[in-house]
This record gives structure tokens, C-alpha cells and sequence, in this order.
């Protein structure tokens, strides 16, 4: 089966068409003008293969879909917009979920492609306490997020056994069936993080339970926090319909001066 790099013979007519037109757009013009031009290429025959390159796509199968995908992915050939709406029309997840198993260029366009996914939440979180790459990690947390149920539970049981457990919180602060158990863990995570405060202090603001006030109030009071811990706690405060009153002096603060520096 071969492979066309469509994207590499646009960019080729493309550069001819811009240089017969120097000077005639100005750049935010050019903004509008290339992805029509992309578009209309799409559905241009092509005397190579006597086809446009949307037609040669709509000709195959989702199985010869995956095949010429992986290829192009192997062989470094990019991946261009026609053969992306190919795939996305043509290969449902039944189809796209192996590549999740594949190699690093497989496994990343199948999360851009599938995205998040309720189904498929169980797999990504394995998938994220299996893999090395902190990228990919974050990633899948990213998604996780967007289906938090889906998965809470698995999240609990790898967070107790501290098993990523930043990525675990950062789920479990997304999801939105309320339990005490989750509310608990983020509670207890925030009043014994020592380390990076505003991100705890986020998981609660995210996480959207009251309860979390009191302690929020109590911690913001404390002498020690510096102004950038200070600024997260007030905004979590507010998110969950508090307000902080007190009268606070950072002057002496190195990350105030840094950003304030005639304050």
C-alpha cells in the first residue's frame, strides 16, 4: 500500500501560489486563506494516483485505514488532515483502542483521536501507572479527568498505595459523584502537603465541596505560607464561596518583590 505524503505536496503548491502573490495578503489574510486552500486540494484529482486525496482514503476499509496509519506512523511519513477525517470517520474505538498498546506515535494519536472516553477510561489509567513517559502520564490524567467516574474507584485504590498519587488526586479531584471518601483524601492530602500547597489547595477548589472551607480559612492564616501559596488558598476560598478578610504583609516576601517590585 502506498504512502502519500499529501501534506508535503500541499505545502509544495502552497509556496508557489503565496510566491505568484507576494505582497497581495497581509499575514491574518493568509490565516484565512490557507485552510480553504487545504480544503480545496482535498478535492483535487491528483495525476499521481488519479484520484483526490479524500477519494483515495473514502476507497478503503477501517482495517486498511489502521494498516496505511500505522504505516505512515512507522516510516515517519506525516499524517495529513485527509487521512485523519478518514480515520475519524471510518474507525470507530473497536478499531482504534489496539493502537493504545502500540508504539509511542500509535499510542499518542489514538488519545487524540479517541480523547476522553468513559469506555476507555479503565484502560488509560492502566496505561498511566504502567508508563514511563512523564508526557504520556499527564496526558492520560488529563483525560481521566474529563470521565473521573468512570474510574474513581481504581484512582482510591492506587492512590492508597501510592501509586502516582499527584495523578491520582488530580482525578479524584474531577470527580463529580460526591463521596466522603474522596472528599477525605483531598482533604487529608491538602493539611499534610508540605511541598507545593497551591496544587492541594487546587484539588479541593476543584473538587467543589464546602466542607473544605474551614480549612482553607485556617490555613491561610498561617504566618508561613509564602504570597504565591497565599494567592492560591484566597482563590479556593473564593471558588467554593468563602471570603478571606484578613489584612496580610508579604512585603518581605521574595516572590512578592519579584512580583511587585515598587510594592
Amino acid at each position: 500500500m502506498k504512502l502519500y505524503d499529501f501534506d508535503g505536496l500541499f505545502d509544495e503548491k502552497l509556496k508557489d501560489y503565496m510566491a505568484k502573490r507576494a505582497g497581495k495578503y497581509g499575514e491574518s489574510e493568509w490565516e484565512d486563506i490557507i485552510p480553504a486552500l487545504y480544503g480545496k486540494f482535498g478535492d483535487t484529482p491528483l495525476k499521481s494516483i488519479g484520484k483526490t486525496p479524500r477519494e483515495y482514503y473514502a476507497e478503503m476499509s477501517g482495517g486498511e485505514l489502521i494498516k496505511i496509519l500505522r504505516a505512515h506512523l512507522k516510516q515517519g511519513v506525516p499524517v495529513s488532515g485527509f487521512l485523519r477525517e478518514a480515520v475519524e470517520r471510518g474507525c470507530g474505538k473497536k478499531l482504534l483502542s489496539p493502537l493504545l498498546c502500540g508504539t509511542a506515535a500509535e499510542r499518542d494519536f489514538a488519545l487524540e483521536m479517541i480523547g476522553a472516553d468513559a469506555e476507555i477510561a479503565p484502560e488509560y489509567l492502566k496505561m498511566l501507572v504502567s508508563c514511563d513517559d512523564g508526557e504520556f502520564r499527564d496526558r492520560c490524567a488529563e483525560l481521566l479527568g474529563e470521565c473521573a467516574d468512570a474510574v474513581a474507584d481504581d484512582a482510591v485504590n492506587y492512590y492508597e498505595k501510592g501509586i502516582y498519587p499527584r495523578h491520582m488526586l488530580e482525578i479524584l479531584s474531577k470527580v463529580n459523584r460526591k463521596s466522603d471518601g474522596v472528599f477525605n483524601i483531598l482533604l487529608k492530602a491538602f493539611r499534610t502537603e508540605t511541598e507545593d500547597l497551591p496544587a492541594y489547595a487546587g484539588y479541593l477548589a476543584t473538587y467543589g465541596d464546602e466542607r473544605a472551607l474551614k480549612y482553607l480559612l485556617e490555613r491561610i492564616d498561617d504566618d508561613g505560607i509564602t504570597f504565591p501559596e497565599f494567592q492560591e488558598l484566597k482563590y479556593a476560598i473564593e471558588s467554593l464561596g468563602g471570603e478571606y478578610t484578613g489584612e496580610r504583609d508579604f512585603s518581605d516576601d521574595p516572590y512578592y518583590r519579584v512580583i511587585y517590585p515598587n510594592g
